[in-house]
């Protein structure tokens, strides 16, 4: 008989119950430096050992976990979010089918330092989520070309919600590579035209450093 696969089904489910616990613990703790370690820490380790990790198979026992930046806190950026044309999307991810989002709120607060503006996205579907990709100046030299995630709330990537005052924080430290930059197992959405920062974000994930 067809169907899926159990293991599969429930190493999914805990890998993203693992993801939702770290990104809760990254938003509860008082310490933004210790959270930021523990998000790298609790990543490596997932990469490594879990059976939903998007290292190959043959290359996790070499595999040190994602290499970042140093934590730069003049990353850490607050900005209020205006309404938008909801602009709608579809993506194409392979086997998963498209995928539709629409436009629904725009960044201001991070010309000044990061050379533009970012686009919120709120993907389409049961239940929805808030999705926030980027590219940037390290694109396709000290970071993957096809940009970086900030925030994926679907899959647990949610570093909290607009405060009371209407501000909103963007951490860049807590930027991370889709699964398409590990392997081709992968179709990612990448970050469309207009989330194109002119400046380098250099907190995050990175490419690896040769240590030749």
């Amino acid at each position: 008989m067809g169907g899926y696969d159990l293991n599969e089904t429930q190493h999914l489910w805990e890998w993203r119950e693992k993801i939702a616990n770290l990104y809760y613990e990254v938003r509860s703790s008082p310490d933004v430096v210790a959270a930021w370690r523990l998000w790298c820490d609790t990543r490596s380790t997932l990469f490594r050992d879990h059976p939903q990790s998007p290292i190959e198979l043959a290359d996790r026992k070499t595999f040190e976990g994602p290499t970042t930046f140093s934590y730069d806190p003049s990353l850490r950026l607050t900005v209020k979010l205006v309404p938008v044309t909801p602009e709608r999307i579809t993506v194409a991810t392979g086997v998963d089918g498209d995928l539709s989002m629409h436009a629904f709120s725009r960044t201001t607060g991070l010309e000044a330092r990061l050379g533009g503006e970012l686009t919120l996205y709120w993907i389409e579907g049961y239940g929805g989520g808030v999705f926030l990709p980027f590219v940037d100046a390290t694109s396709g030299t000290e970071t993957y070309g096809g940009g970086r995630y900030l925030l994926d709330t679907i899959k647990g990537a949610d570093l909290g919600v607009v405060r009371p005052d209407g501000a909103l924080i963007l951490d860049f430290n807590f930027s991370y590579f889709p699964s398409c930059a590990y392997s081709s197992r992968y179709v990612c959405p990448l970050a469309p035209s207009g989330n194109r920062l002119k400046g380098a974000v250099r907190a995050g994930e990175r490419l690896p450093v040769s240590k030749r």
